[in-house]
């Protein structure tokens, strides 16, 4: 459980970082710099667990970093290069998908927490969809709803896991 707190606690901040970046008070190249650096650190995270993995539950779990590692390296590569935004939100539509059945495997292993988080990701993750192919104007609703997750489903729950207080 220590490297979920590790991955928690670093996509909050990215995801602080993000949010800011939506409200304009962070560069988008520099936002990148976040993003690459979260990417990198789950990429590690991911990689080493898919070469510990043995069940298909070890395998599953890897599959659900990855969702978020290719997410932060997604906009990394797409702000740092100005890429065209659409291909990311067409990703995001398939991750908010994805979050469903792993609420459902969250749940159903008795994780009421993560199963509620999954869902709540997968708001976000939809929301950017929305955004990046839609092209929906949220407004700072979606600056807001960035931060709000971060801390409260990664940041805080990083750190609660990290400290032995989950």
């Amino acid at each position: 459980m220590g490297l979920v707190g590790v991955i928690l606690l670093y996509v909050g901040a990215v995801l602080l970082v993000n949010g800011m970046g939506g409200l304009g008070r962070v560069d988008g190249r520099s936002m990148a710099v976040m993003n690459f650096m979260v990417g990198a650190l789950a990429l590690v995270a991911s990689l080493m667990q898919l070469f510990r993995a043995e069940t298909t539950q070890d395998y599953f779990g890897v599959a659900t970093f990855f969702l978020f590692t290719f997410t932060y390296l997604y906009v990394a590569v797409s702000i740092w290069f100005e890429l065209d935004m659409r291909g990311f939100g067409w990703f995001c539509f398939f991750v908010a998908l994805t979050t469903i059945p792993c609420a459902i495997v969250a749940y159903t292993g008795g994780d009421l927490r993560f199963g509620t988080f999954w869902l709540i990701w997968g708001a976000l993750w939809y929301m950017f969809y929305e955004a990046n192919v839609r092209e929906r104007d949220f407004g700072r609703v979606l600056p807001f709803a960035t931060i709000g997750v971060g801390v409260f489903t990664c940041w805080i729950p990083g750190l609660l896991v990290l400290t032995g207080n989950w």
